[in-house]
């Protein structure tokens, strides 16, 4: 559904401009909030297809944000997150009662688009959260620019910032059944119980290391992060030159194949 049939679809919702940042008014968009909230309260099951990184705080609507955090926290513990109810849960919330009450819950289920349709709207909601973060952020970085804070310190500063920011909410699997959970669980256990070190993933060879991350994985990310001259570089090239001495050639049917011993 595109941006336009939603907002005929849905009731407006007069929102005072956010001003807090260097814009008027901050990236949004209230009637995919309302599509995602419509969805999930007419049919429960579409919570499971959500982009897993979304949370309550990600909408820009801030009665949008309660009502999600409490449609979330009904259908985590298997109870049903319908209007009729979840009207107890905000009997006495004055922005409730501003949007209309039960008709407004009402009105989201009635108008709410394809369940399926559930996952696209959580994208959209997140990714505009994340832009209305980078333009505060922007700002932070602005102002401290002024400050006679040490340049490098400043630059390290929005580095962490924005590394953290990047890092919340990045993994989009969604949820996993419980099989697929054990059998997960279960490979890894496999894995490691083959490896001499008893680990699932290839050893660093820092023994410490190990028993923290459990050894390496070809689907992680790792990211060494410090001040200059804290000795990052020293350990990344130990952790290489332990892994390269794991090195072994495997003949195969089909010709050599590199492998590493973990």
């Amino acid at each position: 559904m595109s941006s336009d049939a939603l907002a005929l679809a849905f009731p407006p919702i007069d929102h005072p401009a956010d001003t807090s940042g260097a814009i008027s008014t901050m990236p949004h968009n209230l009637e995919a909030e309302q599509a995602l909230l419509g969805c999930l309260m007419f049919d429960n099951g579409a919570y499971e297809r959500l982009y897993d990184g979304l949370q309550g705080r990600h909408f820009y609507e801030p009665f949008h944000a309660k009502l999600f955090q409490v449609i979330e926290d009904n259908i985590r513990v298997g109870h049903l997150a319908d209007p009729l109810v979840l009207v107890d849960k905000f009997k006495n919330d004055q922005a409730f009662q501003d949007l209309g009450g039960i008709r407004y819950l009402a009105d989201l289920v009635d108008r709410a688009p394809p369940a399926a349709n559930a996952s696209d709207y959580a994208r959209i909601i997140y990714d505009l959260a994340l832009r209305r973060d980078l333009i505060r952020l922007g700002g932070e970085i602005a102002k401290s620019a002024i400050d006679e804070q040490n340049a490098r310190d400043q630059i390290e500063a929005a580095e962490a910032r924005l590394y953290e920011m990047a890092e919340k909410g990045t993994s989009s699997t969604g949820f996993k059944s419980f099989g697929e959970a054990v059998s997960g669980a279960l490979e890894h256990a496999e894995e490691a119980f083959h490896r001499d070190g008893g680990l699932s993933g290839i050893s660093t060879g820092l023994i410490d290391m190990d028993k923290k991350i459990g050894g390496l994985h070809k689907s992680d990310l790792i990211i060494l992060a410090g001040r200059p001259s804290m000795g990052k570089t020293a350990l990344a090239t130990n952790i290489a030159m332990n892994v390269a001495r794991k090195y072994r050639m495997e003949m195969q049917p089909d010709g050599e194949r590199k492998t590493v011993d973990g």
